[in-house]
């Protein structure tokens, strides 16, 4: 596992665990879970394009407004996109956060049991193990399409690339 790469937190240096993904790499696999507790896995969207967004936490400003966004901008694109908000927040916390902002057509996940996600995709926090902020376009056939790794965790993503990167494969 490479844990070399950086990011920061308020300008703290923090250190990521797991590869760095790349356009062209094959999407890897990892289990998450639901607000019931259910398990969920990359192969679960297997033949859908999706947005992947990686979150410190759907309490946090920046990341219910990247949550918030992309569930408006979901209106716009077609049903088969999958958007899936994955965090380190617990499942009811994650449920609470939905039903108070009206986010229904993000699924947000959590990867608390084993940082499955943050390991596979390279953006768990080694030392506190949170996920860093990072956006990610998968097409149809599981291979990354766009990749954004954000060098401070406190900063937006570039919605319009994602936005553009998955329009490109609908």
């Amino acid at each position: 596992m490479n844990d070399t790469r950086k990011t920061t937190f308020k300008g703290n240096p923090l250190t990521l665990i797991g590869p760095e993904l790349t356009p062209g790499d094959p999407a890897p696999g990892f289990t998450v879970v639901d607000a019931d507790h259910k398990t969920v896995s990359l192969a679960d969207f297997q033949g859908r394009p999706m947005i992947i967004n990686s979150i410190l936490s759907v309490e946090t400003g920046i990341c219910s407004a990247q949550t918030r966004r992309f569930n408006e901008e979901a209106a716009n694109l077609p049903p088969a996109v999958a958007i899936l908000t994955i965090s380190m927040d617990l499942p009811f916390g994650q449920k609470r956060f939905c039903d108070a902002e009206g986010i229904d057509r993000v699924q947000v996940l959590s990867d608390h049991r084993d940082a499955s996600f943050g390991s596979a995709f390279g953006t768990l926090v080694k030392e506190t193990r949170w996920l860093s902020r990072a956006l990610f376009v998968v097409d149809a056939r599981g291979v990354v399409r766009y990749a954004e790794y954000l060098p401070e965790i406190g900063t937006h993503p570039n919605y319009d690339a994602a936005l553009d990167a998955i329009r490109a494969l609908v």
